[in-house]
This record gives structure tokens, sequence and C-alpha cells, in this order.
């Protein structure tokens, strides 16, 4: 198992120079040393970082993110029939979307919640560099084929496909921690498919043509200015965004109204919502826009005016199956076997010196340990 922190770290100047004159004129951006140490290993977990995505369709699709964000959206992966195999129609063909591609799903229990890496009103630099530091240390577990240890038996190895497509599941990780994942692979020549939630949700909602989009999130991520530093680095023409966080009530539809009086407060009317949740039901949301249609009251008359007839929400569990199956299909990368979607799920953890280590866990441990709260 690769050991990334006791990796020497040289002057980033000398670095640089070194990993341009080998592999490219790419000029580096500022990153963090762990990209830089990485990058100079060439025959080591640098090389691992250089050959990711060059494998065609061989390699797996890897979730990464608190485990029980990665465990909503592998299942919603696993159980998706909703085009043709063949041709890509739109129709149901009682085959699964991704029939013969393995899901690799990384739970990052070692860094969860990421929550805690926002704390105060000020971002604290430290604590977001250690997120991005978890983010290329997710990639590198997702692209290396090291044989993991099993949690229930750790004399027993097993063997890891390389990832050909990366899917990080928090927003935090999203604005924090993709840009130094792809600066390592512009400094070693990495072609691995990188996809960030916020980045999709935000050009979905876009391009059905929403201009007013507003972003429902929780307080940590609101306060780390994360969608709102993305959608500024989009410069989408004429459109606006506003992030909430609704008080917390006993049930969704009461939130959704707490939401809902929260932008009314904008004067601007809503084209778009975007959850941030991965276990939230869309479908409660619908039911109770239904209510508010009818108008019966006179706040439910200001909300009515306020959301045009195509109004829609957006979530990121069909968002990100929906771009994935995209991306698969242009990019000719389905690996085209005819067999279920393999899902194999892995824990970050703690080795006993301290640094984090991957370990392969049984679908009954991710039962036992995460499911229960997820369902």
């Amino acid at each position: 198992m690769m050991n990334m922190r006791k990796i020497a770290i040289s002057a980033l100047a000398i670095l640089a120079l070194t990993v341009g004159c080998k592999r490219n004129t790419f000029t580096p951006r500022p990153t963090i040393p762990l990209v830089m140490s990485i990058a100079a290993d060439t025959t080591g977990i640098g090389h691992i970082a250089a050959i990711a995505g060059n494998h065609g369709a061989d390699g797996s699709i890897a979730i990464i993110g608190d485990p029980q964000d990665a465990i909503s959206l592998a299942r919603h992966f696993q159980a998706s029939d909703r085009w043709d195999n063949i041709d890509g129609r739109t129709v149901r063909d009682s085959m699964p979307d991704f029939a013969g591609e393995r899901f690799d799903v990384i739970l990052d229990a070692y860094n969860e919640p990421y929550a805690h890496f926002v704390t105060g009103d000020a971002l604290d630099q430290e604590k977001l560099d250690s997120l991005r530091e978890a983010a290329v240390q997710s990639a590198m577990f997702a692209w290396d084929s090291t044989c993991v240890r099993s949690i229930s038996d750790p004399d027993v190895l097993l063997p890891k496909a390389r990832a050909k497509i990366l899917i990080f599941t928090s927003a935090l990780q999203a604005k924090y921690g993709l840009f130094d994942v792809d600066t390592l692979q512009q400094l070693t020549g990495g072609r691995s498919i990188l996809l960030s939630p916020v980045d999709i949700l935000l050009d979905q909602a876009y391009s059905a043509g929403a201009r007013n989009i507003a972003v429902w999130t929780s307080r940590p991520v609101r306060k780390s200015g994360a969608w709102q530093s993305v959608f500024e680095q989009k410069s989408l023409p004429g459109a606006s965004l506003t992030v909430i966080t609704p008080d917390s009530a006993l049930d969704i539809r009461t939130e959704f109204r707490s939401f809902l009086r929260q932008y009314f407060a904008t004067g601007k009317r809503l084209d778009a919502l975007i959850l941030d949740s991965y276990s939230a039901d869309a479908s409660y949301l619908a039911s109770e826009l239904a209510f508010i249609r009818r108008a019966a009251t006179d706040e439910d008359a200001g909300f009515d005016r306020m959301l045009p007839k195509d109004f829609r929400i957006f979530e990121p569990n069909e968002s990100l199956l929906k771009k994935t199956y995209e991306l698969l299909r242009e990019k000719r990368l389905f690996t085209h076997r005819i067999a279920r979607p393999m899902v194999c799920f892995f824990e970050t953890d703690e080795s006993e010196d301290g640094d984090p280590v991957l370990v392969c866990v049984d679908p009954s441990y991710v039962q036992n340990t995460y499911v229960q709260n997820l369902d």
C-alpha cells in the first residue's frame, strides 16, 4: 500500500522545472506540496497518476466521498435502467444502463464529515489544505491497482481496479480538492475524467433555461462559499445564484417552505432549485409544490407567482448519473460486458503509523455500519 505522506518533498521550484522538462510544458498553478511530490516521483506513485485514464474502457468508475453520500449514489447507478443499451434511446430495455461496469465506492471514513473542515465564520487555510490533500489521496487510491487488505481478514489481499472516471460527491471537495487533482493530471499526463456535482448541477440547470438559480445546502457548505465560487468562475451570462440553508424541521416539506420564504425575500423569481443532498427525496417537494400551486393562502399565492410553470428541481444523484452515462457513450468507455454492475466497497482508514490507507470492506459491513442510517 502506498504511503503518500512519507514522500520527501523537495523545493517546489526545482520540482516544477523537473516535471515540466520530463513530461510537458505545463506551468503549475498554486497547489499543495503533496501534488508536487507525487508528480516528481516518476517511477513510483507519480507513474500511477501518469497512466490514470489511459486504459480505455477497462477501468472502474470510482465514487468518492462521505460514506452515506457515496453509498446513495452507488445505489442509484446500480438500479438505473433509463436508456436502451444498444442505441442510447431514452427507453427501458430491462438491462441495467451500466451493465458490466465496476464501481469502486471509496467511503472516506478517515476524513468524514467534510463539514468539520469548515469551522467558524472564517475559513481556516490549514484545514482547507487538509481537505485538498484528502481529495488527492482519494484520487491516488482510485487510480492505484495495488491489492488492498480486507477489513474482515487483514491477512487477505484483494485485487483492485484502476479508475477511468472519478466522481467526487462533496461540494466542498469540488471546490477545494478537484483543482489539485486536475493539476496533478496536467503535470503527469493523466487523463482520468473528473466529475464535480457543483459543476454538473449548475451546467444542467443553466442548459435547461434557468437563470435565477437557488441552492439548498447545509450551513457549513454555504459558509465555505463553495457554490458561489464555482458559479462565479463559470460566468454564466444573465444568471444569478442564491445559496440558502432553510430552518431545520421534522419533515422536508416544512423545510421546503422555510427555503421558499427566504428566497421570496430576494424579490426575484426562481427558475430552478438545486438540492445539495443525496438523501433528500425530491418527490416530496414536488407534492408540496402541487399544494402551493392551488394558492389556498396568501403565502402560497406569492410562492406560486415566484415559481414559473417550468420551475425545475435538480438533485445530484440523477444529475451525476445522467452526465456519467453521456460521457461513457460519447467517449466510448462502456465495457460492453453482459453482466450486472459490480459494486466494490473500500474504506479509508488510519495505519499504525497514522497515515491514510485503503481497506476493502464487504457489503454486510457497509449495511451494518452505514445503510441503517441511510434508509
